[in-house]
Order: structure tokens, then sequence, then C-alpha cells
């Protein structure tokens, strides 16, 4: 599909109505949805609903805002006022939302058309959308490969064309991993820069939401819209938004010079040989565009897997405790006492990877095991923060691969949960010190599957991340190609 821009020239000049450009996305996803399985909802009704009260506005010669008209997807851990939310769990199957999330409901006033609700691996806890309990989602550019994960939906739905941009949310890397997976852009803000309000939470103190989409352009005017101050989320940030589209430029040229580190850490063992040179090639690229490169050191950021798989459980088994069969979600068949009902509604409810991590977390947390564990992870976790704090202090932007790999088969990682979470040891130490980072295109393997490269930006630093990622993106050609999907 156009971009978000180009799509707004053609609504404001009457080219196209907001109901022609929603029934295009919607024809998209009939024609190939059998193939890719993005999505888990569909709001065909819906999207036309709010596609004509687009058009209402533009006949009325009332003002429209970028988005006004936009087809999106919205990831379905997300609350939706009156349309169902599942998490791609069955405890959550028959659940519909009596509020909307802070950031659907910001969607909603600047007149964007939700399409449909994105798959995703359940409670967002996987790296390749085969958790789902619904449906396993299919890679657009080779469908019995992965489309990374959790946001798998998301990103396969952006890449396919079935929408024009979309909404995940990222825990560890579960926007910037399937972004670069499925050969689209995908931003992970400054922790508390997008509210969680409406969020379903799986850990609490990583979890952001972000936007997916085919240019840097379109990923930061989503990116404009839902940051901000809210006061329903304790963790929101109090801070001033600018228009992170009109600070884009194609050049990094600036007085002193920008400074871009390469986290020497993240190249060596363990990375595909095709996938270091495509990253090294785009650094070389943001060199030629007028970036100072330099190798820079962050010896913690192999923690950062161990201490993620330690924080993130911990907090998913709280957070996972108010499903029982009581307040909401699914209850089996009556059972004989409370704790059987717990038990039996929790076993039929969760898929495997769900009590997996659950079981991890209550175990880290017990008695005797919380300082041996957990509070050494939250230890290890301020110093790969601090890493990054140091290695700031010398470049402006931090560069590395976003995967280790291209996308694999599907099935093929599914009995090695072990080798599954190797797959974000790129993006985790970003998640757990709440900086900013960016999955932009960079190339593709023989196989012609896409590569990403990682920006990783200081505290509340879009604004220079977003450039970096535009002045590379339009230097390039990655970002112009499509899947062969039909």
């Amino acid at each position: 599909m156009a971009s978000i821009r180009e799509l707004h020239k053609q609504l404001i000049r009457k080219e196209k109505s907001a109901v022609e450009i929603a029934q295009e996305a919607i024809e998209r996803i009939q024609t190939v949805e059998p193939k890719v399985h993005s999505f888990l909802c569909m709001t065909a009704e819906h999207a036309l609903e709010q596609a004509r009260q687009v058009d209402a506005k533009i006949a009325a010669g009332e003002e429209i805002g970028l988005l006004a008209g936009i087809p999106m997807g919205i990831k379905d851990n997300m609350c939706t006022k009156g349309i169902r939310t599942t998490c791609a769990s069955r405890i959550l199957e028959n659940f519909v939302p009596p509020y909307e999330s802070t950031v659907t409901q910001k969607l909603k006033d600047a007149g964007a058309v939700m399409v449909g609700k994105t798959n995703l691996d359940e409670f967002a806890m996987g790296s390749s959308t085969e958790n789902s309990a619904y449906q396993v989602t299919c890679n657009p550019w080779d469908l019995s490969r992965v489309p990374g994960g959790s946001s798998g939906g998301s990103a396969a739905a952006v890449a396919a064309g079935e929408c024009v941009v979309s909404l995940g949310s990222d825990t560890g890397g579960s926007i910037r991993q399937p972004a670069s997976l499925c050969g689209v852009v995908g931003l992970k803000p400054t922790y508390g820069l997008v509210s969680r309000y409406g969020l379903v939470a799986f850990a609490s103190s990583l979890d952001q939401i972000g936007p997916l989409s085919t240019t840097v352009e379109d990923a930061a005017i989503l990116l404009s819209e839902i940051a901000g101050h809210d006061p329903k989320d304790a963790t929101s940030l109090k801070v001033e938004i600018p228009d992170y589209a009109k600070l884009l430029k194609p050049d990094l040229k600036r007085k002193g010079g920008l400074k871009i580190g390469v986290i020497q850490e993240t190249f060596g063992q363990g990375l595909d040989p095709v996938v270091e040179q495509a990253v090294k090639a785009a650094i070389e690229q943001l060199q030629e565009l007028g970036a100072e490169i330099h190798v820079v050191s962050c010896p913690r950021f192999r923690y950062g897997l161990p201490t993620y798989y330690i924080i993130a459980p911990s907090e998913a088994s709280a957070n996972l405790a108010r499903y029982d069969g009581v307040r909401y979600g699914l209850r089996t068949a009556e059972s004989d006492s409370l704790l059987s009902m717990y038990t039996k509604t929790r076993a039929a409810g969760f898929g495997a990877e769900v009590k997996r991590r659950i079981m991890l977390g209550t175990y880290a947390l017990s008695a005797g095991y919380y300082d041996a564990y957990y509070l050494k992870a939250q230890k290890v976790r301020t110093l790969v923060k601090q890493d990054f704090e140091t290695a700031f202090k010398k470049v402006d932007v931090l560069v590395c691969p976003t995967a280790p790999t291209t996308a694999f088969k599907a099935g093929e990682k599914t009995e090695d949960p072990l080798s599954m979470y190797l797959l974000d040891l790129m993006t985790i130490p970003v998640s757990l010190a709440g900086l900013p980072g960016i999955s932009v295109p960079c190339g593709f393997d023989q196989r012609g599957l896409p590569i990403g490269m990682q920006l990783i930006g200081n505290v509340l630093r879009e604004d220079q991340l977003l450039q970096v990622a535009y002045a590379y993106e339009q230097s390039t050609k990655w970002h112009l190609s499509k899947p062969p999907l039909e």
C-alpha cells in the first residue's frame, strides 16, 4: 500500500475516499490472509464505519490529520472496547474489553481505520508467533518460515500490504526482531514514552508499544500520535512530544559530526556471516552519509539474555496470577475445590510457553531463591544500563544487527526453547535499559530473506534515532522491495 503521506494527499485532493482506501485494504486481506494468517480478528464493518466518518469530515470541509483514513492493524494484546481481545490465548478467548487502551483511543481520535487485530505469541511470549493458541503466522517472504515474534502478525500484515502501519508491543525485542525478519521498520520507543494503559501486561517494567511500517517516516508519524503523558499509566513520562517526521532529513552531516558507535560484542560467534556482512555494509553507508564511526564496548551486553529470562518470567508470573477462573476469562467445569478450579482453568487456558515462563518466574521469586536469582538479575540489569550510559558519553547512536539470523523454518525451533530465546540476543539489552531502538531493512540473504540493522538511541532521543534511520533508508532501496506474494 502507499505511505501515510501519499494516502493523505489522495484524500485531501479527493482522488480517493477513505472508504475506497479501507475497501482496498480489506480486499487485500481477503486475498492474502489465507496464506499469511496475520489477523486473529477482522473488523471490516468497523473499519468502513470509521472510514465513512473521515469522508464526512472531508465533505464538510473539515481539516483532517495525517492518520485519518489510514488502515492499520492492532496487536491483539491491546484492549479495544467492544472488540474481542484474546492475547492469542484460550484463557481470554471470549474476552471483550469494556474500555479502550490509550493508544487505540488516540488513533480513533485521529481518524485512523482499524482493519483488524493481529496475531501474536500467546501473551506476547515468544519469538516466532508459533505460540499463538489459534494459528501460526507465516513470513510473507517465504510462507514456510516464521515472521518472528511476538508481534509477528503486525509485522507480516505490513510486509504483505494488508495495512499501511500496525502497532506491536516490545518486551525483549518483539517489535524489532519481527521487523527484521519481515523486512519492515520496527520501532521500540523509550520506556514510558507511550502509555501502556490497556496493554495486557507481560512484564510491566519492560513492555512498550511501538509502530511497524514500511518506511521510517510512517513510523515517525505514528509515534508522534501515540506518544505522550497519560495519567492512567504511572510509568508514563511527562515530556514534550515533537513532530518527529518534520525533523527527518536525508543526510547525517552536521556541525561537530554525528558519532555512531558499533557495539563490538554483537559481532562474531553466533552471528550469521551473511547478516554480519549486510550490517557492516550498512555501517559503511552511514559513514558515507556523514557519520563518524567508532567501535565501542558494552561488556555486559551478553548478560542481557540470562538477566531477561529471570526478570521477565518473574513479572509474568505475578501478572498472570489474575487469570484464575474467578475474575474474568476462561473457567473450566465446576471443581470440588477452589484449588482444583484454579489448576484446571490454568492448565486448559495457558499454552506450553506461558506455563514454562510462569514456572520459571515463580521459582525465581520463591523463598530462598529471590536473592540468588531475581535480586541478582536486577543488579546485572543496572550494569547493562551503565554500559550503555558509558557508550553514549562517546557516541550519539549505537548500531548492531537486529537478529543473529534471518527467518527460520516454522517448527524448526519449537522443541528447543533455549535456541528460540537466543533470537532476542541483540534486542533484549536495549529493553532492559529502557532505551529506544529501531530496526531498518539493510539487505537480503542468498534465499531472498530480509536482514535488519538495529539502531539504538539514548533515552528520549527518538528524534536522533529516526533521523539516522531515515538518512540510511533514503540512501538505499531495501525498503522498496516487496515480498513475492500473489
